[in-house]
């Protein structure tokens, strides 16, 4: 599995409006999304009673890991269960499907859906909800502009009106109500080895200055 490189800029809406000229001139729209151009992301994530997850990313661990259910534009047909981990830099992603059903399974306490020896991914969370207490916790919720740029495997997104709800038996409700949890719209940019040239030089804003924003982290602390 190969790691990727990530980097994270909080913007503002003039920021926004000038690097989404300028990305359309050069990449494509992302094709899962809708006539506005965007796409909702809501996830729930997994952490233990004393917020290790949360801890390790303000402490600035440089090894941490995250578990989180994921679906898109409101579509519970298409769950994904997802790892996301950090070491030396780079970050890795490991993903396996998981229906709507199992979801609510899992919501409702029944760990053993995750009790799955033909599904690695589902075997490490069963095995960490036993040994390390992690639970779900939070919903977070936000919508999405992306771009990709082929060579260099290039994403380029835009995430704003970031939601939460610690309500987490709702995560498959698309009626649920959610509360602020940033004003930001944070700029991600996801790459493979190298990032392009014509990618660095268009989505270059200034002054601004790297983040570690973290969604979930926000979403905590809201």
């Amino acid at each position: 599995m190969n790691g990727r490189h990530e980097l994270k800029y909080c913007v503002n809406g003039a920021d926004c409006a000038q690097l989404r000229a300028r990305l359309r001139a050069v990449a494509k729209p992302d094709g899962h999304a809708g006539v506005d151009g965007a796409y909702t992301v809501r996830s729930l994530y997994f952490d233990n009673y004393s917020d290790k997850a949360v801890t390790d990313k303000l402490s600035g661990q440089s090894r941490r890991e995250k578990f989180r259910l994921r679906y898109y534009g409101g579509d519970t047909g298409f769950i994904r269960l997802e790892k996301k981990s950090k070491a030396n830099r780079l970050c890795f992603k490991e993903s396996a499907d998981i229906s709507a059903k199992e979801c609510e399974e899992l919501l409702s306490g029944n760990l053993g859906v995750l009790n799955r020896p033909d599904i690695p991914l589902f075997m490490e969370l069963y095995t960490k909800m036993r040994a390390q207490n992690l639970r779900a916790r939070s919903i977070v919720e936000y919508r999405r502009e992306a771009y990709v740029f082929r060579a260099g495997n290039v994403r380029v997104t835009f995430d704003s009106g970031i939601k939460t709800s610690q309500s987490v038996s709702g995560f498959l409700d698309p009626g649920l109500a959610m509360i602020p949890a940033a004003s930001a719209t944070v700029l991600e940019v996801k790459y493979d080895a190298f990032l392009p040239d014509i990618i660095r030089d268009t989505v270059k804003i200034g002054w601004r200055n790297q983040t570690e924003f973290s969604k979930y982290v926000a979403a905590r602390m809201a």
